[in-house]
């Protein structure tokens, strides 16, 4: 059987009737299935099988070009403000640092592929109609960041909810979102926790995003934790599911606290005793209450202080003695009719 008479034979039981398919990528699934069962088919009364031929023939062949062969069509639009490039009769949004930049654009029968200089910056699936939009919102992070008010009502969040790129997940940390950061800083939560999936796994931020609801953290670093758990979980074999499998006792929490006391070194000094305490009692007693007296106690003056006094003491007795002198000299010498502060005061003489 020639390669015309295969493909007829091909056509008549694989597409007869016509498979119903949801894109083509599937349908090239389905032919390559097929291709592994016909392996096995014998043609005729030959004694080997279609994959045993292909093996004896397959050394004959000239091996295939290191480079794949473009079938695509290229195309050099120019990326407009909006951030989208015309391809035939749609357009399709680029990442908006390209804006006013011209893009290469490679076609293909279900997909297109754009490029900036010789690098991957968007990657599409082709429509079918005409006049249509297909938008990608991680395209547009850098904007709605900013201006957070424009993210609820934007074309890109309904086609990423189309998609299944936007789940129920990502709504419902939304809505607590914005009951506690408001309707301002919580959509700009959420489109923070829309740009860990540029290096995070898309299965791995919802799991992320499913963690930190349960435990009520509505930030993106919360996100990004529990999301790099469920990578790790998912990269390293589970433990305590193989314990339970092979029989042995499941693995226990140790606090730090308990682990350092159980490897401190024993302690081997004796214990402390109170003997020796037991007589103090009647030779603190005299000194504590002779402590009490002198704190109490007026302290004796310093003796310099004593002789200061003295002195002071001894010139205010001559200065009264002095003037008890003068005053009864002048009493003796005052004459008959004088008058003197005592008369005038109705004091005797």
């Amino acid at each position: 059987m020639g390669v015309e008479g295969l493909i007829g034979y091909f056509r008549r039981n694989r597409f007869v009737p016509v498979p119903e398919v949801s894109s083509l990528a599937e349908l090239n699934e389905m032919v390559e299935q097929w291709d592994r069962q016909d392996d096995a088919r014998r043609i005729g009364s030959r004694p080997k099988t279609v994959a045993e031929y292909f093996a004896l023939e397959q050394p004959l062949l000239m091996p295939l070009p290191e480079e794949p062969f473009e079938t695509g069509r290229l195309f050099t639009p120019r990326v407009d403000r909006y951030g989208q490039i015309p391809v035939r009769t749609n357009r399709y949004s680029v990442t908006i640092r390209l804006i006013g930049k011209r893009v290469r654009v490679v076609l293909h029968a279900s997909h297109l592929v754009v490029y900036d200089q010789n690098v991957e910056v968007a990657r599409h699936g082709r429509l079918i109609a005409k006049g249509a939009v297909r938008l990608d919102l991680d395209h547009y992070l850098e904007v709605l960041v900013r201006k957070p008010g424009a993210f609820p009502g934007s074309t890109a969040l309904e086609q990423a909810r189309s998609a299944g790129r936007f789940t129920p997940v990502h709504d419902a940390w939304w809505d607590q979102a914005r009951k506690i950061h408001g309707e301002r800083d919580g959509p700009r939560a959420l489109i923070e926790v829309l740009l860990l999936g540029r290096y995070l796994p898309h299965e791995h931020v919802v799991a992320g995003l499913a963690a930190a609801l349960r435990a009520g953290a509505m930030t993106a670093d919360a996100v990004a934790l529990e999301a790099r758990k469920a990578a790790q979980a998912e990269t390293e074999p589970a433990p305590a599911a193989e314990r339970l499998v092979s029989g042995e006792p499941s693995a226990t929490v140790t606090s730090l606290h308990e682990w350092r006391l159980a490897h401190l070194p024993a302690d081997t000094r004796p214990l402390p005793s109170v003997a020796p305490m037991t007589n103090c009692s009647d030779v603190v007693a005299p000194a504590a209450a002779t402590t009490v007296r002198e704190k109490h106690s007026d302290p004796a003056p310093p003796a310099s202080l004593d002789r200061a006094g003295r002195r002071r003491r001894h010139r205010q007795r001559q200065s009264a003695s002095a003037a008890a002198v003068d005053s009864q000299r002048v009493l003796r010498h005052r004459r008959p009719g004088d008058e003197g502060p005592d008369d005038l005061l109705g004091l005797p003489r």
